[in-house]
């Protein structure tokens, strides 16, 4: 019944989403914190059990509502819980609105608009940056919120449902993402100084998490998109060394929709700037650059994926009633 909570989170996900600063990730905020706060004492063993606490106790909890609603009530409410906790976990419609409002202001022609735009959205200088580079860099970032806040999500969350673990994929997924960006920010920012055993810790647990759903939207994107030219961008990105997960699929989107791209949003984005690798001129050789027109290309590369992985989940359903 994964495809039946993964429809109705979507749609519920378009018609209302969930606003920055809603109780549901105040909460969550408040819980990570709080874990760092009093289980933080900065050896590696401290930094592991505070991971543990704070991603796996979320998701330990989604699990036993799931089993009760489950097995002592019914299960059309435990679908209906796992398509809640799905709708908190995804994140479509909350980045959109930023790639939205960018967008108009450059068709618009007003740059400036758009550079104060993207500073406020990722709280960054942008007051020197050439219009390609503001497409790029909206590009760059929204392909990568896509893959956090949809693919990879959608990707846990079908795998663990399939084993009867019900909504755990989801938490999993998002808070791992979370802990790792969001220690390293209150580090940063000096607002709540974390270890740096725990931000490695977390560090290293995301890029785990986030290898097979990263090379899941890859191959996704290659599917939709150009195949020849994705794979090739994959490939030649991989033979820089040892490639970070978004810039492997920066380096797939790019070829999917015939793109040159620099990747250095990345630095930016990413939770671990070790983590970070920028594309290599290689990569996106004798390709245009961004203008206004891509974005329109991108956004239907990112919904025919969506589209897609609907249907991958609408027919899996549809083999396992009929097997």
């Amino acid at each position: 019944m994964s495809f039946i909570s993964v429809l109705f989170a979507l749609l519920l996900e378009q018609a209302r989403p969930l606003g920055r600063g809603n109780p549901i990730h105040m909460a969550m905020r408040s819980w990570v914190r709080w874990c760092a706060r009093m289980l933080d004492a900065g050896k590696p063993v401290h930094g592991w059990l505070v991971w543990y606490l704070a991603v796996g106790g979320p998701a330990l909890a989604a699990l036993l509502i799931y089993w009760l609603l489950g097995f002592f009530v019914s299960w059309a409410l435990a679908v209906l819980w796992s398509a809640l906790v799905l709708y908190t976990s995804l994140g479509f419609r909350q980045f959109s609105f930023h790639f939205t409002q960018i967008r108009d202001a450059l068709a618009e022609g007003d740059d400036a608009k758009a550079r104060r735009l993207l500073a406020d959205w990722q709280h960054m200088d942008a007051r020197d940056l050439p219009r390609t580079e503001i497409i790029g860099q909206v590009i760059e970032i929204s392909v990568l919120a896509a893959h956090r806040h949809v693919f990879g999500v959608l990707a846990w969350f079908s795998v663990l449902a399939v084993l009867g673990l019900g909504p755990t994929g989801a938490v999993l997924y998002r808070l791992a993402e979370f802990v790792a960006r969001y220690w390293q920010h209150q580090s940063q920012a000096h607002l709540q100084p974390v270890s740096r055993a725990a931000q490695d810790n977390a560090h290293q647990a995301w890029a785990l998490m986030d290898w097979v759903p990263a090379r899941l939207t890859a191959i996704s994107f290659a599917v939709v998109g150009n195949f020849e030219e994705a794979i090739d961008s994959w490939r030649r990105f991989a033979q820089q060394g040892r490639p970070s997960n978004d810039g492997l699929v920066l380096a797939a989107m790019s070829g999917a929709v015939n793109i040159a791209l620099r990747g250095s949003s990345a630095r930016a984005y990413m939770p671990s700037p070790s983590a970070a690798m920028p594309l290599d001129e290689d990569v996106s050789a004798g390709r245009p650059g961004p203008e206004l027109q891509h974005l329109a290309v991108v956004v239907g590369l990112v919904w025919r994926t969506v589209v897609m992985w609907v249907l991958m989940l609408a027919l899996l359903t549809l083999a396992r009633l009929l097997g």
